[in-house]
């Protein structure tokens, strides 16, 4: 006997419909797997029988055989659990065939017969949403993911009893509801960092234009403390950018609600491999800089990751997307976020600080700061000198500038660049094209002096005057300027390195 039930499988981050062919004929008992299944798929044979017959359920003494079509795509995970179940359970005459045809099943089984929960549950039903399907049996723990979705119907039955009585309306199963009631979630606020009125300043534009950021300092000045408040003065996601960035937290099994409406912060520890950082694994996952999508990726303590780790970031940083290769395929992953970098000037971390002398040797000094190669440097748009406070500064602990006072500087630029950018395919100042730098950019005649003076004396390429003009047309958009004056350039030009006396 020959049954058909609808699944799906995951490629990247998108879902693919994936149909659970079961045979079950007379010959030698036998279980096998075909259709191209990794190793925890083969494994379900046993977890399939085991959980059939914890729930009181007989194993048919046949030969089964099932086909994971289209059987040139590999799987993989314990998605498929579940279908197999139901496709032994039609054979035994036990479920309603009809009603099965209505529904795609999704969900691994323990062995006491349980429907435990999967990753990737979002982006698998948004696909069989699109061809059409409307009725979908989850786990319960994922239930939530896609519960706020229209026109579909989700049921999490808690085991194969609840489900087969379910399906042959024995017992009613209600459809997972969305609660619109989302938890408020809590940004720290800037205003908790003392003084920094400069470091600050740069976080917010920064944010507005997606300009890459690295903060240098000794160790105690805020630079952290800093970068974990960026968030807070980023606007929300909107829809299709939700969707997509849940995507990415559904396929790692870290989508915990609904869609994500909050900009992502990922903070890789600096032991980190490019793998995780990346992404990769023989069936790829997303790393921290698509974790990061839409979002930050805050490297602390820059120098002491990996050369190779540091050097892999370029390629994401450029193309906003990491591609990862296999014998049976590519999958990619989007990776467009802001780059947020920590670092001390040195091994000690005081060169140049009033805090204390530095231990360091100047061959020390060069050798620490150059594990960030030039052609990384040469992708950070903004470089800040966050000071050790002094004393005054500690005892009266003057606040100033909150995160609410930063983001309203930051909407104004948006709404700036969302006017002027409405009909191209660039969303922020930071990926300004060369067309659009000669067409936005426009200085007027003092600020073309400063510019001129400064590109002499601080030896400025031809790169470094482009992402000068691009930081100064964020500011000017910050202060709702139309032309770029004198005291945005002034300002830009604050964030060079050859400004900043940790940078050597």
């Amino acid at each position: 006997m020959f049954f058909e039930i609808t699944s799906a499988g995951l490629l990247g981050i998108d879902g693919i419909k994936i149909t659970v062919e079961v045979d079950i004929s007379n010959g030698l008992p036998n279980f096998i797997v075909v259709g191209l299944p990794d190793s925890a798929i083969k494994e379900s044979k046993e977890r399939v029988r085991s959980a059939l017959v914890n729930q009181g359920f007989s194993f048919p003494p046949k030969r089964i055989t099932i086909n994971l079509s289209p059987s040139n795509i590999k799987k993989q995970g314990t998605f498929y659990d579940l279908p197999i179940a139901v496709g032994i359970l039609m054979f035994l005459g036990v479920l309603n065939k009809e009603k099965i045809r209505n529904f795609a099943f999704l969900g691994e089984l323990s062995l006491d017969g349980s429907i435990r929960p999967i990753d990737g549950v979002l982006p698998m039903v948004l696909s069989l949403k699109e061809l059409g399907f409307q009725n979908f049996i989850v786990p319960l723990s994922n239930a939530k993911e896609v519960s706020f979705l229209e026109d579909i119907n989700v049921y999490s039955p808690k085991d194969l009893c609840e489900l087969a009585d379910f399906l042959n309306d024995i017992k009613p199963l209600l459809p997972q509801r969305h609660d619109s009631q989302q938890d408020v979630e809590e940004f720290l606020d800037m205003i908790d960092v003392i003084g920094q009125t400069m470091a600050k300043k740069a976080c917010a534009v920064a944010v507005a234009g997606f300009h890459n950021i690295l903060f240098i300092g000794p160790p105690g000045s805020g630079k952290s403390m800093l970068a974990k408040r960026m968030p807070g003065i980023m606007p929300d996601l909107d829809e299709k950018e939700s969707l997509e960035v849940s995507k990415i937290y559904s396929v790692s099994g870290l989508l915990k609600g609904s869609l994500i409406k909050k900009r992502p912060f990922s903070s890789p520890h600096n032991s980190a491999s490019e793998a995780s950082l990346i992404g990769g694994g023989s069936f790829p996952k997303p790393g921290a800089v698509s974790l990061a999508h839409k979002g930050i990726l805050f490297l602390d303590e820059m120098p002491e990751f990996s050369k190779k780790v540091l050097e892999s970031l370029r390629q994401p940083i450029e193309d906003k997307e990491v591609v990862i290769s296999r014998v049976y395929g590519s999958v990619k992953f989007p990776a467009e976020f802001l780059l947020v970098g920590a670092m001390n000037p040195c091994p000690c971390g005081y060169f140049k600080s009033n805090l204390k002398p530095c231990k360091c040797s100047l061959n020390q000094v060069k050798q620490y700061q150059s594990k960030i190669s030039g052609p990384l440097l040469d992708r950070i748009d903004i470089f800040v000198s966050v000071e050790a406070l002094d004393e005054d500064e500690l005892i009266y602990r003057k606040k100033d500038m909150s995160s609410k006072e930063l983001k309203d500087m930051v909407l104004r630029a948006y709404d700036m660049m969302s006017n002027r950018f409405k009909n191209s395919k660039t969303k922020f100042n930071a990926n300004m094209t060369e067309e659009e730098i000669d067409m936005y950019c426009i200085l007027d005649e003092n600020a073309k002096k400063i510019l001129k003076n400064a590109m002499s004396s601080l030896n400025l390429t031809a790169r470094s005057y482009a992402r000068i003009l691009k930081v100064s047309r964020t500011i000017a958009d910050m202060n709702v300027s139309t032309n770029i004056k004198p005291e945005h350039i002034s300002l830009a030009l604050q964030f060079r390195p050859n400004a900043n006396s940790f940078i050597i």
